[in-house]
């Protein structure tokens, strides 16, 4: 490689060949899924999920419908061999929330070209260096909300009051607002309305729902509140984005 850390972005398709290369690999999903095997182990890749591919390890992956992927690559010597021996055995790394941030920021940051999507040299020369530290850092003792978290990004369109919240995860409400504020810089209600703005992105941008439909899925009263929210955040109505975006 060029350059000792690179982000580029990728779209796949199904049935991938087996592949290696001679640098370490994290394949981090923006948008869809994607099965992926990694030296005969196999797992699905998610909005929590990255796969860690050391190198000379072959892989194979296989995704349907639109996908979008963050592929950070870089050389053995950036991560360390005590490290990289590590995500070597472990394969599939949890996204923590502040990764989840900064992909997002990444994301926002592309341009969209007739050649497919770029990241320009400057979000990708001050970010890798920021997600690779981020990813291949020790472990630290889970946090709190992480169960909270994974279970309201699997049913977002569930009332998730901050009474339920902190009844899920064995908190009182001031603590998960705390708690809230501490790791994540917003507020649980905050928190949730990124969420469910970011589960309808995707859904626009990867089905046919009707909007209606949609709305409801995603925890809104109906599509007036859906197209609301969506102008709020993204300045574009819900039929707009879909446009933009299939």
């Amino acid at each position: 490689m060029d350059t000792p850390q690179l982000l580029t972005l990728r779209t796949y398709g199904a049935d991938g060949p087996l592949h290696h290369h001679d640098h370490v690999q994290i394949v981090l999903p923006m948008q869809g899924e994607m099965e992926i095997e990694v030296g005969g182990r196999g797992s699905r890749l998610d909005l929590t999920r990255a796969a860690f591919v050391a190198p000379d390890i072959g892989h194979a992956q296989s995704a349907q419908g639109p996908n979008r992927f963050l592929i950070l690559d870089c050389k053995l010597a950036d991560i360390g061999d005590d490290a990289a021996e590590r995500l070597r055995i472990q394969t599939f790394l949890p996204i923590p929330a502040a990764v989840r941030r900064l992909v997002e920021f990444i994301d926002l940051s592309r341009v969209d070209g007739a050649a497919g999507h770029a990241l320009p040299e400057s979000v990708i020369r001050h970010c890798s260096p920021l997600l690779l530290a981020a990813l291949t850092a020790s472990p630290q003792r889970q946090s709190r909300l992480q169960p909270l978290l994974l279970r309201i990004e699997a049913a977002p369109g569930q009332a998730w009051t901050a009474a339920r919240m902190a009844r899920v995860a064995n908190l009182s409400v001031s603590r998960l607002h705390a708690l809230f504020k501490a790791e994540l810089g917003r507020t649980p209600q905050e928190w949730l309305s990124d969420l469910r703005v970011r589960f309808v992105q995707d859904a626009l941008a990867g089905s046919d729902l009707p909007l209606a439909e949609l709305a409801l899925r995603a925890g809104y009263s109906d599509q007036s509140a859906l197209t609301r929210a969506m102008r709020r955040t993204t300045g574009m109505t819900p039929a707009a984005y879909r446009r933009q975006h299939r």
